[in-house]
């Protein structure tokens, strides 16, 4: 009997809460439910308890009043691309921002405002038209929100920093339902954790962020064989930390696929790959790339002048939703030749074509910042590690985390102590509070004060300070 109400109150305050917005709101049983319950990776199979596909700040209020009223969990989704499913959850609420597609490009102020439902491929259109962008990521159907609250790593890091240090400005509804802005002047605490502390503190409707003059880069992926690995690695960590910062490039062990894009011979085979992005004159680029292509000539050589928005989509299409993902991910302050000899071991067990291990760097103007002025704490790394499990075919899953695991395993005594929060599982506290390293203590203080009673805790929680 107690179990019935509950169920009939719950039916009944969904029914008042579509009353209450404008968005729609979904249940199971409705037309579309088992869609809009679905998130990027296709190993996360939950099933909420309501969707509340939310078009404006007052539905986001409404929706965040419905959860705490209610006492039910509670996930927001912007792009839905979290590795741990972190944007759903089990028989609770929902707030979809997918909906909330705001942006404006102030070209005076170099400034762009996007609302929380955007990817970062809905900003690349908007901004590039002015021959503007902001340091993202490097696939653009992730979304704005998770990529930036976690700190935001990509192929502008070294020129322009983290999404984060671009940052100028967020709104967030709180736990208690009032809408705050958030700057350096205003709620500058708030400000400080929300780079880099993920989603613990409020559902961020908008951010304002600064813009940099980037077009048309040269760029694009340069592939060696595989046996190249134990020169190669060195010769790219040596390369990239010295290198002027109007140049990027990630390291990763690849199976080239059966694209027509590359040699049908060199199809399905383990490759070392490089993906460049330079952002300096192009009429410049051939004399920097030189000592590169000298290094040996790439049996894939695709780098060249680029749209900064095709450069960001390149992977788009390997990467289609609904794939099996598993993540594992360290940062490192230097890659010794122990380390790199593991990597080739590994390297050469990658279990199914679309697994991989990326290494980004992380130092350039993302060393300008201290790893106390941000949320995000490894300033001092220069390297930051993801290793992948993915496929198409729930079959291979226990093959393909064992091997994300022992690669992890493997290196991970080499690292930094902790991770890019946005590239690991839901395994624990440990790896949240190593993320964080000494500014865990700040942010649990910080969460106290907004959020006292942990409503946001479906992502890398941070529990309230007590």
């Amino acid at each position: 009997m107690v179990q019935n109400h509950e169920a009939t109150r719950l039916e009944t305050a969904i029914q008042e809460l579509q009353t209450q917005i404008r968005g729609r709101v979904i249940v199971p049983g409705d037309e579309g439910y088992e869609q809009s319950r679905r998130v990027y990776n296709g190993m996360i199979d939950r099933r909420p308890a309501v969707i509340a596909r939310c078009v404006d700040v007052a539905d986001v209020i409404a929706s965040v009043g419905f959860a705490q009223a209610n006492a039910v969990p509670l996930a927001v989704r912007g792009g839905g691309h979290s590795g741990p499913g972190l944007g759903t959850c089990d028989g609770g609420l929902v707030i979809d921002l997918s909906s909330m597609k705001g942006i404006r490009v102030d070209t005076d102020a170099r400034t762009v405002r996007v609302e929380g439902g955007c990817t970062w491929g809905d900003v690349d259109h908007a901004t590039h038209p002015f021959g503007l962008a902001t340091p993202s990521g490097f696939i653009s159907s992730t979304g704005v929100g998770g990529l930036t609250l976690g700190g935001g790593i990509g192929y502008l890091t070294r020129a322009h920093g983290l999404t984060i240090d671009n940052l100028l400005e967020v709104d967030v509804v709180l736990a208690d339902g009032r809408l705050v802005t958030a700057n350096a002047d205003r709620n500058a605490d708030l400000f400080w954790a929300v780079r880099g502390g993920g989603g613990n503190f409020g559902v961020v409707t908008s951010f304002l962020f600064r813009l940099h003059p980037v077009g048309v880069v040269y760029g694009g992926p340069m592939m060696w064989p595989l046996e190249f690995a134990s020169e190669l690695l060195p010769f790219w960590r040596d390369f990239i930390r010295s290198a002027p910062e109007d140049i990027n490039g990630w390291f990763g062990f690849v199976t080239v696929p059966p694209s027509p894009h590359f040699p049908e011979k060199l199809h399905g085979q383990k490759v070392c790959a490089i993906v460049w992005c330079y952002t300096g004159p192009l009429d410049q680029a051939a004399d920097r790339f030189a000592s590169i292509r000298a290094f040996g000539p790439p049996i894939v050589d695709l780098a060249g002048p680029i749209p900064f928005p095709v450069l960001q989509s390149l992977f788009d299409g390997l990467y289609p939703p609904g794939l099996q993902w598993y993540w594992k991910a360290d940062f490192f302050r230097d890659l010794p030749d122990e380390a790199i000899s593991l990597h080739r071991g590994y390297a050469e067990q990658l279990p199914t074509m679309h697994s991989t291990m990326h290494l980004y760097p992380v130092n350039g103007a993302a060393h300008r910042v201290s790893a106390g002025d941000t949320a995000f704490s490894f300033r001092d790394a220069d390297f930051a590690e993801v290793i992948v499990g993915v496929t198409p075919d729930p079959a291979d899953n226990q093959a393909m985390i064992g091997w994300a695991r022992d690669y992890w395993q493997a290196l991970h005594p080499y690292s930094a102590g902790g991770a890019y929060v946005n590239m690991i599982m839901d395994e624990g506290q440990d790896l949240v509070r190593a993320a964080y390293r000494e500014n865990y203590a700040r942010l649990a203080q910080i969460k106290a004060t907004y959020d006292p009673d942990n409503l946001f805790h479906v992502n890398q929680n941070i529990r309230p300070a007590r």
